[in-house]
């Protein structure tokens, strides 16, 4: 079973709890093909919003270009969500120091050092949005 597969799966499944906390499942339709995709990702919450990266390597960000909603599998449960992605690099660079200033540990895995009153290096942080995109997704109420 292919790593994806397996993690949608336990994502959807009543042992999601060993995940949930920072994985979930983005299903939408792809804007040329309509094919129907599930894509499991980590996430990181601030309130009603929902952020998440991608290299800008990688192609099934661009689905959610359009911001139609989609449904997300988030902590054994379907939820609605309007995806907005950011590609500039500022853009993208500001979303990296919020999203540090949330969760600074995560740093590490961006390749981004943190100074000595745990803040990112912004040079760092504009180093690694230049390989990123950001996705937030703003959940509907």
């Amino acid at each position: 079973m292919q790593f994806n597969s397996m993690m949608i799966w336990l994502i959807r499944s009543p042992l999601h709890f060993f995940v949930s906390k920072n994985m979930m499942v983005a299903n939408f339709t792809g804007h040329k093909s309509g094919k129907a995709y599930s894509v499991p990702m980590n996430y990181l919450r601030d309130g009603e919003k929902l952020y998440t990266t991608s290299q800008r390597g990688r192609t099934w960000w661009r689905n959610l270009r359009n911001g139609n909603p989609v449904t997300l599998r988030l902590q054994g449960k379907d939820v609605h969500a309007i995806p907005q992605v950011t590609e500039s690099d500022e853009g993208v660079a500001d979303l990296l120091d919020h999203y540090f200033s949330l969760a600074p540990k995560m740093a590490r895995y961006f390749e981004v050092r943190l100074d000595p009153e745990g803040h990112p290096i912004p040079e760092d942080v504009k180093t690694s949005a230049q390989s990123k995109v950001m996705i937030t997704f703003r959940l509907a109420t």
